[in-house]
């Protein structure tokens, strides 16, 4: 059973897992699937705010997004961690050639040390992908009234126009950012 959990799932497996969230959710109640949301629950929970945007009962909806929020983390801490998926991340060889041109050559790991390490965090460009990056996919998500998994999975699966067009623009803004935007900003 070990050896199963350890080796990367494949998508006629793992798809179908994830798609069958969506009823799920609506049989418990009409929930809605996303990580976004979550940080106005937590704030409406710790009643930091005096905000009205934060005043609501977190509980009825947000209490089991928090949980399930908790559970990715800890997921992720377990496969990461315990269960060590021996596995290098599978990469196109064309966008191997693509990275190496503009500077990444470590492919170790989930993400390349050339880019994800303490020395380029504290270069401008490393300061600029961090904060400006981490505002923009904050701002992004609430402006589009959820984040990617919550437009690609609930949104869409719902019949939502507003969130095949929200998918459409994530996919598009990732585009430019790849082909365009990051190169500049790598040291």
């Amino acid at each position: 059973m070990f050896d199963f959990l350890i080796q990367p799932w494949p998508w006629y497996v793992g798809g179908p897992l994830i798609g069958l969230m969506v009823p799920l959710l609506l049989w418990l109640g009409g929930n809605k699937f996303g990580i976004s949301s979550n940080l106005r629950h937590l704030c409406s929970a710790c009643d930091v705010y005096r905000i009205d945007y934060f005043n609501y009962d977190w509980k009825d909806k947000g209490g089991w997004n928090l949980l399930f929020a908790v559970g990715v983390v800890i997921g992720g801490f377990l496969a990461g961690e315990i269960l060590e998926n021996p596995e290098p991340v599978a990469i196109a060889e064309n966008t191997r050639i693509t990275l190496q041109n503009i500077g990444v050559d470590q492919f170790q790991g989930l993400m390349p040390a050339d880019l994800f390490n303490w020395s380029v965090l504290g270069t401008p460009s490393g300061l600029t992908m961090l904060a400006l990056g981490g505002f923009l996919v904050g701002f992004g998500a609430r402006y589009a009234g959820g984040c990617t998994s919550g437009h690609a999975i609930t949104g869409i699966a719902n019949l939502q126009v507003g969130s095949l067009v929200a998918v459409i623009g994530f996919f598009v803004g990732g585009l430019i950012v790849t082909h365009w935007i990051l190169p500049w900003l790598i040291p």
